[in-house]
């Protein structure tokens, strides 16, 4: 069968919207297909060049991403959106100084356009020049006064830099411009939290709820905030929709702005209790998120996976290029699926996420070979807490250390090591955690 791009009648414009069609879609295999046609019809054809970039990168093919699409900017220079597009991928890349000179060459060309400089707001608060990124998101808010995500992007400066008074006031001016706009209300109520006004964030999802009463994020975080629906476990849409939103950014929020420190306190653990890494064993990332943990397994694995709710985790996870196989699924129902399969199972903060743990602890003992090792992360409730876990108010679950030592038991698996330590730091604190391996009896 010959799709609508084989018609010998389509002329190059309408195939090149044909492409932009399926790219829109998520059909980047189809899309990538049309636009090589393109550019085997009409060699160095500059828009082919730059959206098959953008497909490719998208597709975790990066490197050869960024390659199309700077030779899209080298056939023609003078067009903005290319030099903003390469600036996108730089900076999720965590490339800031490429970054930068994309984003500045952008702008140069079109001075006048208020993404650009919302961009290069971004850009220069990612670098801690929060003068310059003030002074950026002001030009794209004088450029185009509604412009939500400088308003919300203005907020985040104020909140890092301490002034979340200042933050809230940007939100709300956010809410009353567009009312329903979802990250002005997940950053306020975010904001609320991290303040201590409990009942106040609880009143922002609330009332997100009346307008939006089947939106995961404020269905999850007013059962957080309220103790009122709390479900057994973070459900699975809002699950992926916070980490697919969270994706790009994952990974320099974690390390520059929480001293996140679970992925190191696992890879301790291992060499702990296991012998000198050969790449002698079968592993599991469970909740890999993107691939932060990965390479540091990867000296014991003779075959390492990883599974995840969130594609964009998943997409940032491969190019660690340290995973066989990476796996989009729930937790438990995928460790149910894959009885006797590993000889490690490894879980940085992942766990945080359930609530009573026995159902995902009894599927991954199913899951290890005999003789198989634990190693996971949860958040601790007080020694002196009279509940086995309890959701917070930033929506994950924390576990008292006797739980944990209970479902371990229930599911056959002997306890190595259970050691208190702080995960990361969070609204300034510390975060504190158990570091815990366990082993599938031989």
């Amino acid at each position: 069968m010959t799709s609508a791009a084989d018609k010998t009648e389509m002329s190059l414009e309408e195939a090149l919207q044909y492409a932009i069609g399926l790219h829109q879609q998520g059909m980047l295999e189809g899309a990538t297909t049309v636009y090589q046609r393109i550019l085997d019809a009409v060699p160095g054809h500059p828009d082919a060049l730059h959206l098959l970039g953008m497909a490719k990168h998208q597709m975790g093919h990066s490197d050869e991403g960024v390659a199309l699409i700077e030779e899209a900017v080298a056939r023609q220079p003078g067009f903005a959106g290319y030099h903003n597009n390469l600036g996108n991928i730089y900076m999720g890349r965590g490339e800031v100084d490429k970054a930068l000179s994309a984003y500045q060459q952008a702008t140069e060309l079109a001075p006048d356009n208020a993404d650009l400089h919302n961009n290069l707001g971004a850009l220069y608060k990612a670098q801690r020049r929060f003068d310059e990124a003030h002074a950026a998101y002001e030009r794209a808010m004088a450029l185009n006064p509604r412009h939500i995500n400088a308003l919300n992007n203005m907020g985040l400066l104020y909140a890092e830099q301490g002034n979340r008074a200042g933050a809230i006031t940007y939100y709300v001016k956010a809410l009353e411009l567009l009312p329903g706009d979802s990250s002005a209300r997940r950053l306020l109520g975010t904001t609320y939290y991290a303040m201590g006004r409990i009942a106040d964030a609880g009143e922002v999802y609330r009332q997100w709820l009346e307008q939006e009463p089947d939106h995961p994020t404020a269905r999850h975080m007013y059962a957080a905030c309220t103790g009122q629906g709390v479900p057994e476990r973070a459900p699975d849409d809002y699950v992926e929709q916070a980490f697919d939103h969270f994706a790009e950014s994952f990974e320099s929020v974690l390390n520059e702005r929480l001293n996140y420190k679970a992925p190191q306190l696992c890879a301790d653990m291992l060499a702990r209790h296991l012998p000198p890494p050969q790449r002698q064993y079968v592993m599991l990332d469970a909740g890999c998120g993107t691939g932060l943990c990965g390479p540091m397994m990867a000296p014991w694995a003779k075959v390492l996976a990883g599974v995840d709710l969130s594609k964009g985790m998943l997409d940032r996870a491969q190019t660690k290029g340290v995973y066989g196989d990476l796996y989009k699924a729930e937790l438990t129902e995928f460790l149910i699926l894959s009885p006797r399969q590993w000889d490690v199972v490894l879980s940085a903060d992942t766990l945080c996420y359930f609530g009573d743990l026995a159902k995902v602890i009894a599927a991954t003992a199913g899951s290890l070979k005999p003789g198989g090792t634990l190693i996971f992360t949860v958040e601790a409730l007080p020694a002196d807490a009279n509940l086995p876990h309890q959701i917070q108010p930033h929506g994950r679950y924390a576990h008292h250390q006797q739980h944990v030592v209970e479902v371990l038991s229930a599911a056959g698996l002997n306890l190595l090591d259970m050691e208190a330590v702080i995960l990361r730091e969070e609204g300034g604190k510390p975060v504190n955690g158990w570091l815990v391996a366990a082993r599938q009896l031989a």
